[in-house]
């Protein structure tokens, strides 16, 4: 009888009862607030948000003129994956000086690809609340060449969640210059990003993927912890393949540009749309690179 007593008690709290038995009620401790909801109506309440923002999206895809609605990434790993040089991607010294990785794709099973858009030459709005409306994470690399005349826009971009990364100040052939050099370009485009965007970053991507012991060097001199390059790189009217079997694979770092029709058959928007058709028919989520770093 006691055992029976006990369970309405638990029942009567997780209903929201006032109404108990003096043998049976049970008071919070100090400083504990009672119950506010039951958990019932706190599932409710979740199931209801997750069917809005599903609806949201396919309304997103609709709108941007996607065929399907892009597949959802899976939540970030608990324990990130080590991330080494990729092997023949190593420099002489690359493990006794602990230099930045160089590598191509993230060694993970999940499903996911990692879109990186390059430079900053095109500042499409429209682009801007394409990827917000969404929902599809990306990183960007930034040249100050070419962002520097709208600071703005990528500002924009930041307030949205997407990380922005060091690509030098101009975008040279950095194994053809000198250390010094070198370190000017990369530590200089880290200033820059501070001054402006309030973060060193701790990503750095080579122009062109060329790079030597040298630019390691010099990124690691000021704060670079990475140096991702690409796996497959899309552009509005095809793809290009690293890799001999030509296909996508878990873990896949994705390049494309900030361009439009100066200097594509289309606008940034178009590229997204091919990007996302591709990765979308052959079952992968587009998830953020930083959340494996």
């Amino acid at each position: 009888m006691r055992g029976a007593t006990a369970v309405l008690a638990v029942a009567a709290l997780a209903s929201g009862c006032a109404e108990t038995t003096p043998s049976t009620h049970v008071r919070p401790a100090p400083g504990q607030q009672p119950l506010k909801a039951p958990p019932a109506r706190a599932l409710d309440a979740y199931a209801s948000h997750l069917r809005a923002a599903h609806a949201a999206r396919v309304a997103a895809a609709k709108r941007w003129g996607l065929p399907k609605v892009p597949l959802s990434a899976p939540a970030p790993p608990a324990h990130k994956p080590v991330i080494k040089a990729r092997k023949g991607f190593e420099v002489e010294g690359q493990e006794e000086q602990e230099l930045p990785p160089v590598f191509t794709t993230i060694p993970t099973k999940d499903k996911v690809v990692f879109l990186t858009i390059d430079d900053g030459a095109e500042k499409d709005p429209a682009f801007l609340r394409m990827m917000s409306e969404l929902k599809i994470p990306y990183t960007a690399f930034l040249s100050d060449y070419l962002v520097k005349e709208n600071y703005g826009y990528f500002k924009k971009m930041q307030d949205t969640g997407v990380v922005l990364n060091n690509h030098t100040l101009h975008h040279p052939y950095l194994p053809g210059l000198s250390y010094e050099r070198q370190k000017h370009e990369i530590c200089g485009m880290q200033d820059i990003m501070a001054k402006h965007y309030g973060k060193r970053p701790k990503l750095f991507r080579p122009p062109y993927g060329n790079y030597n012991e040298d630019t390691l060097r010099a990124a690691k001199s000021c704060g670079v912890k990475y140096a991702p390059i690409w796996d497959e790189e899309v552009f509005v009217d095809h793809w290009e393949y690293r890799e001999w079997d030509r296909s996508l694979h878990p873990g896949d770092i994705v390049l494309t540009h900030f361009r439009g029709r100066t200097d594509w058959k289309g606008t940034m928007p178009d590229m997204v749309r091919r990007f996302l058709k591709k990765v979308t028919d052959e079952g992968y989520a587009v998830a953020r690179l930083e959340d494996y770093l």
